[in-house]
């Protein structure tokens, strides 16, 4: 599922080479070749958008390291305020932008080409595989193994107690909807529709300033409000990522200390990141790297191993009646799973937690998945990204999750005492430590969530890079500098404790308000410009 990172250079060069309205003109170029930009210009110093975001999450680190209850008091009233008055929209933000999107999919519109290329310039499999890596990272083995034990040791409200099996299904069936259609869809289905067409078609920048273009025209790109918008998605994306860096460092030295017991101490924890921090560095800036590739390629590799491994050796029945039932249940209850409002609190804690973190990445991975979608149809994109990715996405849960659920079942207690606390590591480690030959299962998982991370950080530093240089090929210094940042802030936030990092994971939700205004309008200009460019193309 991760052949991002050696791929994204080659997606980039090619799609670049065939974008020529967004070159920089030749005279620029050989200026810039004879004059090297200076050290300022390089990190974008001068850029308004890199103050009004750097200086944001200064004075978040800043707080965090002096200020901890003040910190804290305010996240938590902007959290609380952002889920009371924005719950509502986002869920109905969510379920529009997928059923549109959808729409758009099915009719004529579904033939319509964007990018401007009369087809992909790369396989159908390895486009794919890019396009999981996007969400599946940030959550994809931790979240996978304890979310569903999560709501079934405390049911979910819509569905209330039940019978041991039928709450292990409506377990998974809860997972299943935090990181499903709607969850998939809000990252790159309208918005990057929108995207597509103004970029490649019109010359706009791909930022997110441009899916704010329909409403404010020439403002939007050149004026302050564009400013704001690069800046708020910046943020949102940037605390995004860093909480999955923290999250990383405090469970791997979770794991390491219960596994070969090393000290879980913040030595530990810092050895972690500081290694992802190299890693997902190396890769911003190796593009088509040996090493990277290889470890892109082994990490598919890993992944299809442990499906493969916990099918034949962990309980397969379970696992298969889990998925299909798992599935069929969200599908039955999918409207009301979607727009349920009766227990806000829960809410807050689950639903709209989740949808508050995947709005704040939506405009970056818009933006991502415009750059690598150029020649597919709306039909093509809108299907793998809101429809195949999910699925895949919910097999996954399925795999680690289900199996926990059926450890659960035949020895209750197993998983979910390991799990008290909401310890995530705990409860993927009680997993693993069921299966055939644990040590090594473990240490594997503990591998894949890794370079999970590592993808994120090499993607969101790219992409920053990106919206704030403005270039297709963001130099060295500043992909460096935004990646070694990203990094150097989970260290500080953890040298507090885990509220550190549990005071950014509520900060996320409060960063997607402004962020979910950004995606707002694709809404509604989505399907008037997939309509003109079916019919500039002659498909009605």
């Amino acid at each position: 599922m991760h052949g991002f990172i050696a791929l994204k250079s080659e997606v980039i060069m090619s799609n670049m080479t065939n974008a020529a309205s967004h070159t920089a003109p030749i005279q620029d170029a050989d200026y810039s070749a004879i004059h090297p930009p200076s050290l300022l210009k390089r990190l974008e110093l001068t850029n308004p958008v890199f103050w009004l975001s750097g200086s944001f999450l200064t004075l978040f680190v800043l707080l965090a390291l002096t200020n901890t209850d003040s910190l804290t008091a305010m996240v938590n009233t902007g959290f609380g305020f952002a889920t009371k008055y924005f719950g509502a929209y986002w869920q109905v933000l969510l379920l529009l932008n997928f059923l549109i999107g959808l729409a758009l999919a099915f009719g004529r519109t579904g033939y319509v080409r964007l990018g401007g290329l009369a087809k992909p310039d790369i396989d159908n499999f390895k486009w794919l595989s890019i396009v999981l890596c996007t969400l599946l990272a940030g959550g994809g083995v931790f979240w996978a193994a304890a979310e569903p034990i999560a709501h079934f040791v405390t049911a979910p409200p819509l569905y209330g107690e039940a019978s041991p099996k039928t709450a292990a299904i409506n377990a998974l069936s809860q997972s299943f909807m935090h990181w499903g259609f709607l969850a998939w869809a809000i990252l790159g289905g309208l918005s990057s529709i929108v995207l597509m067409h103004l970029h490649y078609d019109k010359g706009l920048p791909l930022k997110p300033r441009t899916l704010l273009y329909p409403v404010f025209g020439d403002k939007a790109i050149k004026g302050w409000i564009g400013d704001v918008a690069d800046a708020c998605s910046i943020i949102a994306v940037a605390a995004g990522t860093i909480g999955p860096i923290g999250f990383l460092g405090l469970q791997i030295s979770y794991a390491l200390n219960s596994l070969f017991g090393l000290p879980d101490t913040f030595v530990t924890q810092s050895m972690v990141i500081m290694a992802a921090i190299l890693m997902y560095t190396l890769s911003a800036l190796s593009g088509l790297s040996k090493g990277i590739q290889i470890v892109s390629r082994y990490n598919i590799i890993l992944s299809v191993l442990l499906i493969g491994y916990i099918l034949f050796f962990g309980p397969t029945s379970f696992i298969v009646d889990g998925y299909v039932q798992g599935v069929g249940r969200m599908v039955d209850n999918f409207f009301p799973m979607a727009l349920y409002r009766g227990d806000t609190g829960w809410l807050s804690w689950w639903t709209v937690f989740f949808w508050g973190w995947f709005i704040g990445y939506g405009p970056m991975m818009a933006i991502f998945i415009a750059r690598i979608s150029r020649g597919r149809t709306i039909r093509q994109l809108i299907m793998s990204i809101s429809i195949a990715a999910p699925l895949i996405t919910c097999f996954w849960f399925s795999i680690v999750g289900g199996s926990g659920l059926a450890f659960e079942l035949d020895n209750p207690g197993l998983i979910s005492s390991a799990f008290e606390g909401f310890n995530l590591p705990a409860a993927l480690l009680a997993i693993t430590g069921e299966l055939p030959y644990p040590m090594i299962i473990s240490v594997l998982f503990l591998i894949l969530t890794t370079t999970f991370i590592v993808t994120t950080g090499d993607s969101m530093t790219y992409t920053i890079s990106v919206v704030m240089t403005g270039s297709t090929e963001p130099n060295a210094v500043i992909r460096s500098f935004w990646g070694l940042i990203m990094g150097i802030v989970a260290i500080a936030l953890i040298s507090m404790g885990s509220g550190g990092i549990s005071a950014l994971q509520s900060f996320i939700v409060i960063t997607a308000v402004p962020v979910s205004f950004i995606l707002l309008p694709s809404i509604w200009k989505a399907p008037g410009i997939a309509s003109r460019m079916a019919k500039e193309q002659g498909l009605v």
